[in-house]
């Protein structure tokens, strides 16, 4: 069973500017909930592109996790892709996309998951995490682009 989590803000910025920021992997520590203890295995700078692979680790609910991710789509300033290749989902594919608005970007987030156990899980524990997650994710954006 596949469960989709959206998220999108308005900043105002241009594409190229906001892509840029997320083109740098050592920015994702900025963006990551501090709770989720996030650190890169991978030794930076990485260079993105399809094919880069990125490595981590974090603590959720203490419990440690190493997760493993590749990009697999690569569109500047457009778009791009993540996939979990090792981790604790069944399933993750991340899409990052940048819209030109009046008012600046439209910046969105839509994850494809599974989680093992299903919906039960999900509902419990995983849906709960990941909308905290993407909110405080939201809110560091907005926080770091006024």
């Amino acid at each position: 069973m596949h469960f989709v989590l959206e998220r999108s803000v308005i900043i105002r910025r241009s594409k190229a500017e906001l892509f840029s920021f997320f083109a740098a992997a050592e920015n994702l520590n900025l963006i990551t909930p501090p709770w989720l203890n996030f650190q890169f295995l991978t030794p930076l700078p990485i260079q993105m592109h399809v094919g880069t692979k990125l490595v981590y680790k974090i603590k959720l609910h203490m419990i440690p996790i190493r997760w493993e991710s590749e990009i697999t789509a690569w569109d500047p300033p457009n778009a791009f892709c993540d996939v979990q290749r090792k981790g604790p989902y069944r399933e993750w594919v991340h899409l990052h996309t940048f819209e030109s608005h009046t008012e600046g970007t439209v910046m969105k987030d839509r994850v494809l998951y599974q989680v093992f156990g299903g919906r039960l899980v999900n509902w419990a524990f995983v849906s709960r995490d990941l909308k905290r997650i993407f909110d405080y994710r939201r809110a560091k954006i907005q926080e770091l682009f006024p």
